[in-house]
């Protein structure tokens, strides 16, 4: 059953604020543990972020759809599988609940709730890893919605898991996930300059992947 508007916009920035809470965090004690070891870090990290996505999207699609991502209600509102009216809500809900996992995640290591990233991600090499890091994601999200929840869970974890370490942007995919990590000086971090263009490049993909699933797997509504 379809749930309210206020309890799916709450359940969407419960679930981003733990995805963020879980990134940062994981981010951060593995920085702290692995002794300069930068692929051990970035192993850790993966790895964490990845179950986290897991747990979260099985916990929260009945609830909201699990998106915890603006390309991913961009995408669903274009298929029609989510009312146009509805998207402001969903898209300041994970702005707002990224920002507010990244605080905390801040908070629980005893840094300064914010303090903006100096970590550059700049160049075109990087911009097109946001680009197929999200053209990726969002082919496998709409590939797999026909199946279960658990399925779409696995997928989801897998890929970026995998997207971690096959993008040289290491796979933020996410407009939400980007903006919030800029307010964190840590492994994670990304400078609010460089945040924009992840973001047009994180769209661009998300369309991309819209278009071709539009006719590779028309939505419901439209068979």
């Amino acid at each position: 059953m379809r749930q309210p508007l206020t309890k799916r916009v709450v359940a969407e920035a419960l679930g981003t604020f733990f995805l963020l809470a879980a990134v940062v965090g994981s981010g951060i004690m593995a920085e702290r543990l692995a002794n300069g070891n930068t692929a051990l870090a970035l192993l850790a990290n993966t790895v964490a972020t990845g179950a986290a996505l897991v747990a979260l999207i099985i916990g929260f699609a009945p609830l909201s759809g699990a998106h915890f991502n603006p390309v991913v209600t961009l995408s669903f509102a274009l298929r029609h599988e989510l009312l146009w009216s509805e998207v402001a809500f969903y898209v300041v809900a994970q702005l707002a609940g990224g920002i507010g996992g990244v605080m905390a995640a801040n908070l629980m290591f005893g840094l300064p709730v914010v303090f903006l990233s100096h970590h550059p991600r700049t160049g075109m090499a990087q911009l097109f890893s946001e680009f197929i890091a999200t053209l990726g994601l969002l082919s496998v999200i709409l590939a797999a919605s026909r199946s279960t929840i658990v399925v779409v869970a696995i997928a989801v974890g897998a890929y970026i898991t995998s997207a971690y370490w096959f993008t040289a942007s290491t796979s933020f995919a996410n407009p939400a996930v980007t903006l919030a990590r800029s307010l964190s000086d840590t492994f994670t971090g990304i400078r609010p300059v460089d945040a924009p263009g992840f973001v047009l490049a994180q769209l661009a993909g998300g369309i991309v992947a819209t278009v071709l699933f539009r006719w590779l797997m028309p939505a419901r509504d439209n068979e």
